[in-house]
């Protein structure tokens, strides 16, 4: 458990970090979810890193120096409660598994900065008010000084 680490890589670098990793013989674990796009009148899958810029490995000090030789690594972050992050990360591989197209998002929580991107309100932006059950949101949005609250589903909403 003491060595299980956050490796915040350099852009674009998860899958060589983790090709490095298994070379080096350290165990990883690099989410990736697959996103078909159409290229060319010809449908491709590609396997995409869920959390972009993060690597999890359990890097023993003398393989860390190993891994800092690459030059793909900007910071190895050490999580305070490594049997948490363990936790969550097999609960992201039992989603994966079930869904493998799902996508990392943002959590909504009040006072967070979105923006409507569909539905009768597209374009307006807000601040999240409250989050009423599972599948709404309310918004104030500010106009001239005043606040209208405005109900979305959380589907419709992006944030900024």
């Amino acid at each position: 458990m003491q060595y299980w680490k956050v490796l915040f890589v350099k852009p674009r670098t998860e899958k060589k970090v983790a090709e490095y990793c298994q070379l080096y013989g350290i165990a990883y674990y690099l989410p990736l979810r697959e996103k078909t796009r159409m290229t060319q009148r010809r449908r491709v899958t590609v396997r995409l890193p869920v959390f972009p810029g993060y690597v999890f490995a359990r890097v023993t000090p003398d393989r860390r120096l190993a891994l800092l030789k690459t030059n793909l690594l900007v910071r190895i972050l050490e999580p305070e409660f490594p049997r948490r992050m363990l936790r969550d990360l097999v609960m992201v591989r039992r989603a994966l598994r079930a869904n493998p197209a799902l996508e990392a998002a943002k959590p909504l929580t009040a006072g967070r900065l979105v923006r409507i991107t569909d539905g009768p309100f597209r374009g307006v932006e807000g601040r999240v008010a409250r989050l009423a059950g599972a599948l709404k949101v309310v918004l104030n949005v500010d106009m001239i000084g005043q606040a209208v609250a405005v109900t979305a589903e959380i589907d419709q909403v992006e944030v900024l």
